[in-house]
């Protein structure tokens, strides 16, 4: 008879990484069925657990916060009571070895970091970021099983689908664009997107989250037809945005978290792709189309590899409408 398992979880970052770090969660509930799952993760990314049920408990660490070496002090605190059995963290700075080490948990597994992790964590996985998100998460846990969940998994309430749909969503997160990352086209060439797919035939169903305002305020003021919907602000959480485009023949998004969503649902999507890189966000797969310029940059894709802010000239976004609407009513 199996002894239940409670297994810790580290991983910050936005819901995106979170939805990136499901597939490592599965195998691990996978190999221990009667485990208790525990995530400790930034407040930003907490409706991750209101896509599955792999994830038993939170613990909310604003590690971006102002009060960061409390934050942290907070989760030793719950990892000191919480009794784990094993600890995995996917954290690569060097000094993630030592706050596992301090949380006393016996089992303890996140990356190579150099020396002290070697010394310090039961095993460390080489990080290799030149692949799917997904699998170099998942790399952290081949000393434990056998398992190997290639891609995330939502448990919702899928909808029946709108025959000849095209669901955009066409923001990405406030603060990547306070960070002085642009990773997607202007409203304008949106609003242009709209009137050509509506021109095609297609039903399009416009959406968008609360970070999105602004960008859904410009596309709404320059889009010419009115033949599509606009469903902005009718989905409240993250769950309703997957039950919409679970609805959609196609998606058409921006580098963001719904198009991991997107891709747990199988539903057929199509990315603008800009400064990152393509290879490390979705997986090879027919269901999921990276939509790019026609540009000579040598860097591309240079955001977060090469730099940590996009460029003036962002010559990697300019994409025409017509470019967008041809892939989409195409592929």
């Amino acid at each position: 008879m199996e002894i239940k398992k409670r297994i810790l979880a580290i991983n910050f970052g936005g819901i995106g990484d979170e939805i990136f770090f499901l597939p490592t969660l599965i195998s691990l509930k996978k190999e221990f069925p009667e485990s208790e799952i525990t995530l400790a993760l930034e407040p930003r990314s907490k409706g991750v657990k209101d896509l599955t049920s792999i994830i038993d408990n939170l613990i909310l660490i604003d590690v971006k916060g102002k009060n960061k070496y409390f934050e942290m002090l907070k989760l030793l605190r719950a990892a000191w009571s919480g009794k784990y059995d094993l600890v995995v963290s996917s954290g690569s700075n060097k000094l993630i070895s030592i706050l596992l080490f301090l949380t006393g948990i016996k089992k303890r597994y996140g990356y190579d970091t150099g020396f002290l992790s070697r010394i310090l964590l039961t095993d460390c996985a080489k990080l290799n970021k030149k692949q799917y998100a997904c699998a170099m998460y998942h790399d952290l846990i081949r000393s434990i099983t056998d398992y190997n969940t290639e891609l995330p998994e939502i448990e919702i309430e899928k909808r029946s689908k709108i025959a000849n749909s095209v669901l955009i969503h066409p923001g990405v997160s406030k603060l990547s664009v306070q960070k002085g990352c642009i990773k997607t086209i202007t409203p304008e060439v949106w609003a242009k997107t709209i009137d050509l797919l509506v021109a095609e035939g297609k039903k399009v169903m416009l959406v968008g989250g609360p970070d999105d305002k602004e960008c859904i305020e410009k596309i709404l003021e320059t889009v010419r037809t009115q033949n599509f919907t606009n469903l902005y602000g009718t989905t409240k959480n993250l769950k309703d945005l997957a039950g919409l485009i679970s609805s959609a023949e196609k998606f058409l998004c921006s580098d963001s978290a719904p198009l991991h969503v997107a891709v747990a649902l199988h539903t057929k999507t199509y990315v603008i792709f800009g400064p990152t890189d393509k290879d490390a966000l979705i997986p090879k797969s027919k269901e999921v189309v990276p939509i790019m310029a026609f540009d000579n940059c040598e860097l591309k894709p240079c955001l977060w590899a090469r730099r940590q802010t996009t460029c003036e000239s962002l010559d990697c976004l300019k994409i025409s409408p017509a470019q967008i609407v041809q892939t989409v009513c195409n592929n």
